[in-house]
C-alpha cells in the first residue's frame, strides 16, 4: 500500500507567516500522527501578488494592527514578478527591523535580523524553516524548473517572460501574453516562444497541475480554497478544512 502523502498548498504569507498557515501545518501533523505518511508543503512562490506577503503583527502596548510589507525595487517588480523574483532591496531589512521591538520580543527579532535572503520568497521560507514550522515537512516550489517540466499540460496559465527589464508573470489568453493592470485594464505584450519552465498555474489550474508532480492523497484546505477548488479534478484527493483559528489573516509570532 502507497504511504499517505499530506499535501497543504500555500503562496508566501509574510516574513512572519499568518496564522491560518500555521493551522493548516497542525492539521497535517494530527493527521499525520493518525494515518502515518509525508507531510508537502506546496509552496506557490510563482504567484506575484504583492499583497500575499502583507504581515500584520499587533502593538504590544496598545493592540493597534500594524501591515507591514517588505520593499520593491520597482513598480514593474512590485505589481508582476513572480514572488521568487522580487528582489529585496538594500535597507528594507535594518529599516523593518528597528520598528519589530513594538510587536515581538527579541527571539523572533534575532531570526528576522540573522535571516539572510535576495528575493522574498526565499526570505519567507527560510524564516518559517527558522521558526521550526517546516520541521519535517518536505517542501515542492511551483517556481521549481524540475517540478514544472514534470508537470501536466494545462490549457489556462501564466507565462515567466521578460518586460522592461524585469521578469513578469503574464497571463496567456488566446494566443496574447497580457499583464492586469487592475479593474479592466490590461497590457498586451509581444508575443514570445516559451518553455513548460516559464509556465505557472491559474488559480483553476493550479490543483490539477499541482497533483500531477505530488500525487498527494489528503489535501489540507484553507477557507478561501474550499471556494474555489474544483475538487473534481482530483477526485483522489481526500479534502480535510484545516482547524480552525482565531485571527487567522494575522501573523504567527510563537516559538516551540
Amino acid at each position: 500500500m502507497t504511504p499517505p502523502v499530506i499535501c497543504l498548498g500555500q503562496q508566501p504569507c509574510g516574513f512572519f507567516p499568518k496564522r491560518f498557515l500555521f493551522a493548516k501545518i497542525q492539521t497535517a501533523r494530527r493527521l499525520q500522527n493518525e494515518i502515518g505518511g509525508e507531510i508537502v508543503l506546496f509552496y506557490h512562490d510563482s504567484d506575484h501578488d504583492p499583497r500575499e506577503t502583507k504581515t500584520i503583527l499587533r502593538h504590544r502596548k496598545t493592540n493597534a494592527p500594524a501591515h507591514l510589507n517588505f520593499a520593491f525595487e520597482n513598480k514593474i517588480q512590485r505589481k508582476f514578478s513572480p514572488l521568487h523574483l522580487k528582489r529585496i532591496p538594500s535597507g528594507w531589512q535594518e529599516k523593518t527591523a528597528l520598528q519589530l521591538p513594538n510587536y515581538i520580543g527579541h527571539p523572533l527579532i534575532n531570526i528576522f535580523k540573522t535571516t539572510s535572503a535576495g528575493n522574498v520568497a526565499d526570505f519567507c521560507l527560510e524564516m518559517y524553516r527558522r521558526m521550526n514550522l517546516l520541521n519535517g515537512i518536505r517542501v515542492a516550489r511551483s517556481s521549481d524548473p524540475a517540478l514544472r517540466r514534470a508537470a501536466c499540460d494545462i490549457s489556462e496559465y501564466f507565462v515567466d517572460v521578460s518586460h522592461a527589464g524585469e521578469i513578469v508573470r503574464a497571463r496567456y489568453f488566446n494566443g496574447t501574453l497580457k499583464l492586469h493592470e487592475g479593474g479592466d485594464q490590461f497590457v498586451t505584450l509581444p508575443t514570445a516562444d516559451f518553455t513548460k519552465e516559464q509556465i505557472s498555474p491559474t488559480r483553476d489550474s493550479r490543483l490539477r497541475w499541482m497533483q500531477s508532480v505530488l500525487h498527494c492523497t489528503h489535501y489540507i484546505a484553507g477557507a478561501g480554497e474550499q471556494a474555489y477548488l474544483c475538487q473534481s479534478d482530483a477526485p483522489e484527493i481526500h479534502f480535510i478544512t484545516r482547524d480552525a483559528i482565531d485571527r487567522a489573516d494575522e501573523a504567527y509570532t510563537e516559538l516551540p
